[in-house]
């Protein structure tokens, strides 16, 4: 069920944008609540869970620091695609190839850890994957690409996560090397939640929906602990 989970939060993101096309406040709301419940999966369900199954917390932490780095890398080649901002312009006509490849590595990666973690962990990637799909529907929609190119990017995107959940399940490699997969993954987590949670902040000032909507994003992880 992960699988067609995964995949049908992309195609609702685009289908939202083809039927509503929701306004940006609508949509820094859902990277809000998305941000803090991801974030909160984060720190309550995963990193607990590498730190108890690995002898040594030092070199989990090291692999934190190295998923960090790894998503502000992934981060230089996608614009920030990943946390909902796309920043580059529309029209150009040259297909976005770094764009995509980071996109759907990022979009792999955060796949590897769900077979092994509990169900909240999937939520949070399914909740996250809605807006940031909308995002990058909008995106699409607005360059020179053809249809053809542009459908195709979001089908071989909403396909990645359940991949990563496919080879994180059958590959003796990501099985073995389990916890530092998801120690890294964390760390890349950490970063797209955060950098999700201070985007959305306009000029510093407090915004009582966002903060609902982060406050409704935690009270969801606490309560299905």
């Amino acid at each position: 069920m992960s699988y067609i989970f995964l995949i049908t939060a992309v195609f609702l993101g685009v289908l939202l944008v083809f039927l509503i096309k929701p306004s940006n406040k609508i949509v820094r709301l859902l990277l809000a609540f998305s941000g803090a419940y991801l974030l909160s999966v984060t720190i309550l369900h995963l990193l607990p869970d590498v730190y108890t199954t690995s002898a040594d917390g030092k070199i989990i932490g090291v692999f934190i620091l190295a998923g960090i780095i790894l998503q502000s890398v992934l981060e230089s080649f996608s614009k920030g695609a990943e946390h909902g901002h796309i920043h580059m312009h529309s029209d150009s006509k040259q297909f976005p190839t770094l764009l995509f490849f980071s996109l759907c590595i990022h979009a792999f990666s955060e796949g590897l850890p769900i077979h092994n973690a509990d169900s909240n962990l999937l939520w949070a990637i399914v909740v996250h994957k809605i807006p940031i799909a909308i995002v990058l529907t909008t995106f699409l929609i607005h360059t020179n690409y053809s249809k053809k190119i542009i459908f195709s990017f979001l089908i071989v995107f909403a396909f990645m996560s359940p991949l990563g959940v496919l080879f994180g399940d059958k590959i003796d490699f990501f099985k073995t090397y389990y916890t530092e997969i998801t120690a890294i993954i964390i760390g890349v987590f950490l970063h797209i939640s955060t950098i999700i949670l201070f985007e959305t902040t306009e000029n510093h000032k407090f915004n009582l929906q966002k903060f609902m909507a982060i406050l409704l994003g935690i009270m969801l992880t606490i309560f299905t602990l």
